[in-house]
């Protein structure tokens, strides 16, 4: 996969990969410190913060790609909301493989059935591995205390739902990027007017219920806004910089790389159990995610 591909393009890419998983960790917080939604919405209107600092100075995206800008704001608006839910019901290190993994399945998919393309080989065994690590990801939750198991099973059960959901709204703005960056002319600025405007409404929808918890986080975490929105356009931004110097597949196949960071640190810094049954299906899942990226 890194044949090809300069050293430095594939250190950033990485590090892409572990912003991205960082800011997910952010915004899920350690497991009973409270409702995800306060630090995500922080996590997000620095994303818009930053976006809003940084499009003085950048060239306007084409007509053309409005269209699609709009589109893409508000099913990221969708994925931000989702996001909340999946990470409100269940383990980081649970939802996020299902969210990013799932999610290149999905595009090949989708795009399978608009262009009447048929899966290669490749894909197949691509399909497999992350159905494999899904049913595992599923069967592998850790076993609850006996009082409290038919509570924790239903929130499992909701944590899988919205994180396949999830999965779903990030293949369906991947397609609308897909083709309204290549209609923009001016990349950087339609990635960052997307940050800005679903960052803008999900921040404004968060605050009408939640801005005194946002305001006490933001006094207790001071650095959360600005390492969440950091970390959001630095995750993005870095990958689409790489598409140009290198074959976007692989590119690609190496972001899903977040995964591996993204578990590593629930079980590190949040604290979550993640038994042998996790770390195989996250195993499955990162291996279908790559494969399906290079199929």
């Amino acid at each position: 996969m890194s044949a090809g591909i300069p050293g430095h393009v594939i250190l950033a890419v990485l590090g892409a990969a572990l912003l991205h998983a960082t800011w997910n960790a952010l915004a899920k917080g350690r497991a009973g410190q409270g409702d995800p939604l306060p630090s995500t919405a922080l996590v997000v209107a620095g994303g818009a913060l930053a976006s809003a600092l940084l499009l003085p100075f950048l060239p306007s995206p084409a007509p053309a790609s409005w269209p699609f800008i709009a589109a893409s704001s508000l099913t990221q608006v969708a994925y931000y909301l989702l996001l909340i839910e999946a990470y409100r019901n269940g383990d980081m290190s649970h939802a996020y493989p299902l969210m990013r993994g799932s999610a290149p399945l999905l595009v090949a998919l989708l795009n399978g059935l608009l262009t009447g393309e048929r899966l290669s080989g490749g894909q197949w065994l691509a399909l497999c591995l992350i159905c494999g690590g899904v049913l595992a990801m599923v069967l592998a939750a850790p076993a609850p205390a006996p009082a409290s198991a038919a509570r924790h099973g239903g929130r499992q059960r909701h944590a899988t739902v919205y994180a396949l959901a999830t999965a779903c709204v990030i293949a369906l703005y991947t397609m609308i990027d897909g083709a309204g960056v290549r209609r923009s002319g001016a990349p950087a600025a339609y990635t960052m007017w997307i940050f800005l405007l679903n960052g803008g409404a999900v921040t404004a929808w968060a605050a009408r219920s939640h801005w005194r918890a946002m305001l006490r986080l933001a006094t207790a975490r001071p650095l959360l806004l600005p390492v969440g929105g950091v970390s959001t356009l630095g995750s993005y931004g870095i990958a689409l910089w790489a598409m140009t110097l290198a074959p976007v597949a692989a590119i690609a196949a190496l972001r899903e790389t977040s995964i591996l960071f993204a578990t590593a640190i629930a079980a590190l810094f949040l604290r979550e159990r993640v038994g042998r049954g996790r770390l195989l299906a996250v195993g499955l899942i990162a291996c279908g995610a790559v494969a399906m990226r290079l199929a």
